[in-house]
């Protein structure tokens, strides 16, 4: 994808100091993608639908990622130090690819890993950052607590309380739809420190498995992503050192009298760690429409009807020809947003929003459309493409549903164009009266060639 990319709009960069726009992946990316790809069809497929039925937690593919360098502090570091973003949607979409609650399961404490590394101080990454994953055989999980009954996409309705006594944080409330809620070694939790200031009211604890207070409530019984275990997480007077929060008290003091004091501040950082993943989930998604197109492209290569082959019938070309095109679009809008986060470019359009939003309505579309080209075999459960189907919708819904990211992208898109407008309309108060270019008319005047003798 891109090696660079020309500066947004009002950037000062030079553009002769910048690269050409490249879409091809470099020799290292492409060598792991092939990696990813055999991982899924070697140690994922084979065991897929054993998971799905028993919707269990599948250790033996966690491992396996381990032992093949996709899964722990290592792989983490490789995505993070990666110029180029790539590797990290890459990995998201060939591991989904295999199987979507396997690829979770083996993925899902990277959200509390880059919770931590979003709000933490140097020392707090060090400590919790490896009990994520674990270290050598030992292998660890994380879970990122933000969604509540009544709270989703909507953080700044958060319940969960977390309250000050001494040398502790006392928290309480309920957590809903946790990936490895329940089971996770370390436990990020967004909780309420004051309720009348939102989403600026809020910080992040840890809360590591087995502390007094914590337990694990509703294991829920899902459609899809199965293997991934998905279960509330209950705090009843869960109390935590007052180092556990995240970023220090220091921090959390200025940010609650900058909000009191009515100074503008930024995002939450639930919000922050969601913008830094969007891409990623949607990644994630594509894996599966990829799946479900090449396995409608072999299933139909040897089916006719009175018409001919089916392959050879236009309204069957017509189809999978739109399928591909928009995984297309897809996979750019997810490698445009992760070259944008790699690289510091502030993603002021919505960016982070449209590659998630366009890749979780491609996906769902895509398994639909698939599903109605294959015919009723589809919908049994001989076909994978049942459960590709089953495992897509989750893609509209969770780290923000597709309603909330439109408008996310709308008022974004709206900021943007007002700021440029006016961005502009100082540019124009700052030309010289004169030509349209800013010169004087006396300048203008005077560069005129001089009349012939």
């Amino acid at each position: 994808m891109a090696r660079a990319a020309r500066p947004a709009p009002g950037c000062d960069t030079d553009l002769e100091d910048s690269h050409p726009v490249d879409f091809r992946l470099n020799d290292e990316q492409l060598e792991f993608q092939q990696h990813c790809r055999r991982f899924a069809r070697e140690v994922i497929r084979p065991i897929a639908d054993k998971y799905d039925r028993d919707q269990a937690v599948p250790w033996e593919a966690i491992k396996a990622a381990r032992e093949w360098n996709l899964h722990g502090l290592d792989h983490i570091t490789k995505m993070g130090t990666d110029p180029d973003g790539l590797l990290g949607v890459i990995y998201a979409e060939e591991l989904h690819w295999g199987c979507a609650g396997i690829a979770l399961a083996i993925s899902a404490s990277s959200l509390a890993a880059a919770g931590i590394a979003a709000s933490g101080t140097p020392e707090q990454i060090g400590r919790w950052l490896p009990e994520c994953f674990g270290e050598g055989d030992e292998i660890k999980l994380g879970a990122y607590a933000v969604t509540e009954a009544g709270a989703g996409s909507d953080v700044k309705s958060l319940r969960t309380t977390a309250k000050r006594d001494g040398d502790e944080w006392v928290l309480n409330g309920t957590k809903v739809f946790i990936s490895n809620g329940g089971i996770a070694d370390v436990n990020v939790v967004v909780a309420t420190v004051d309720p009348d200031l939102g989403h600026r009211g809020q910080a992040s604890f840890i809360v590591p498995k087995d502390t007094p207070g914590l337990s694990q409530g509703k294991k829920e019984d899902k459609i899809g992503i199965r293997a991934s275990q998905t279960a509330e997480l209950v705090l009843e007077d869960c109390r935590i050192p007052l180092e556990n929060l995240l970023g220090g008290m220091e921090k959390l003091e200025r940010k609650l009298e900058r909000a009191r004091s009515g100074q503008s501040g930024g995002a939450s950082n639930a919000l922050a760690t969601f913008e830094i993943t969007r891409p990623m989930v949607g990644a994630s998604a594509l894996g599966i429409a990829q799946a479900a197109y090449e396995w409608t492209l072999e299933y139909l290569e040897d089916k006719s009807d009175e018409h001919g082959p089916l392959l050879e019938q236009q309204h069957v070309q017509q189809t999978l020809a739109d399928v591909a095109t928009e995984i297309e679009a897809s996979r750019l809008l997810v490698w445009r947003a992760a070259w944008m986060g790699r690289n510091g470019v502030a993603m002021t359009g919505g960016q982070g929003s449209m590659s998630k939003l366009k890749a979780g309505d491609v996906t769902m579309w895509a398994t639909t459309t698939l599903m109605d080209l294959v015919g009723p075999y589809a919908q049994t459960t001989d076909s994978p493409l049942e459960k590709f189907f089953r495992d897509a919708k989750i893609y509209q819904l969770f780290e923000g549903t597709a309603q909330v990211q439109r408008l996310v992208i709308s008022r974004m898109q709206r900021k943007e164009y007002r700021e440029r407008v006016a961005a502009d309309e100082e540019h124009v108060l700052e030309q010289a009266p004169g030509t349209s270019e800013g010169s004087s008319v006396g300048d203008a005047e005077g560069e005129k060639e001089p009349a012939a003798a």
